[in-house]
């Protein structure tokens, strides 16, 4: 046997051996994302309730999707929800991996940052329910103990979208700070000494290296956030079903009360395929404007 007869049988040993373990992971996403994917665009374009066959309808469910008040107010109030739970996510997610990172590296400390994520977001939201609670709550106790009024957290039009963004906050702050965590590991101690020797404190070496250089992790961090922020539900469903007057009415919510409470799966598809071409359409943005492809540490 020829060296190169002995070198394709053996790259042919090696794409078997890849097929077999690229399988597994190959087949789920085909028969859980894939499948499901194309199956929810068809159905935008169709009447179904799930009892009957689907009945080809076209643009109908679009048409209606565009002439829906309370489709686009779902989608204000969840765009209200993302900006919240993003900017204050991401500030607080920042400085607690850069205090990580430059005073201490305790894995006990870390363990305990990322304590909260543990939670299921049923659970937290369940908790947090009971703190908030305006007759009962401890939240509103402590409130009440400074001296003011007691505050309708979840049952408020005004307070409802921010605290359940700040729930999710909590919740997710401590992940999201050990991914930048992850990110700083990568930035070389000697541009931070070569620095200090130059006199720059804290603030200056924090805007001048630490930020510039984690602008990919930080990219890619904020187009996983924000993906994962636009498809709030579960805290909702918990705390106020979309409640007081669809103050908390979020995209995901509606479109799951169409589906399973109306049994209008045609024209959940449509605001599901909807909802899919808007975070396709902010992911390409946030990838171009930040730059998440390319970094500057040499």
């Amino acid at each position: 046997m020829t060296v190169a007869t002995r070198a394709r049988t053996e790259n042919r040993g090696d794409g078997r051996l890849a097929a077999v373990f690229i399988a597994p992971a190959l087949i789920g996403f085909t028969v859980f994302l894939l499948w499901p994917t194309l199956r929810g665009i068809y159905l935008s374009f169709t009447r179904y309730n799930l009892l009957t066959p689907a009945e080809w309808v076209g643009l109908d469910n679009y048409v209606r999707m565009v002439n829906d008040p309370i489709f686009w107010d779902s989608l204000k109030v969840t765009v209200e929800y993302v900006v919240i739970n993003i900017g204050v996510q991401t500030v607080a997610a920042l400085a607690i991996a850069v205090l990580l990172q430059r005073l201490t590296r305790s894995a006990l400390l870390r363990g305990i940052v990322l304590t909260p994520y543990l939670m299921s977001n049923v659970v937290a939201g369940v908790v947090w329910l009971w703190i908030l609670d305006t007759q009962l709550g401890i939240g509103n106790e402590i409130v009440s103990g400074l001296g003011f009024e007691k505050i309708p957290f979840l049952a408020d039009e005004t307070w409802a979208i921010p605290t359940i963004a700040l729930i999710n906050v909590w919740r997710h702050v401590g992940y999201t700070a050990l991914l930048l965590f992850a990110g700083l590991q990568a930035i070389p101690d000697h541009l931070y000494e070569a620095a200090r020797v130059d006199g720059a404190g804290e603030g200056r070496m924090f805007w001048r290296i630490t930020l510039p250089l984690l602008r990919p992790v930080l990219a890619v961090v904020l187009i996983m956030t924000v993906i994962g922020s636009f498809q709030v539900f579960d805290t909702v469903a918990v705390t106020t079903a979309g409640g007081p007057a669809n103050a908390t009415n979020v995209l995901q919510f509606y479109i799951y009360g169409a589906a399973f409470g109306r049994f209008q799966f045609g024209y959940a598809s449509a605001m599901s395929v909807a909802l899919l071409v808007v975070l396709s359409a902010i992911t390409f943005v946030q990838y171009r404007l930040t730059r998440a492809g390319q970094t500057d540490l040499g």
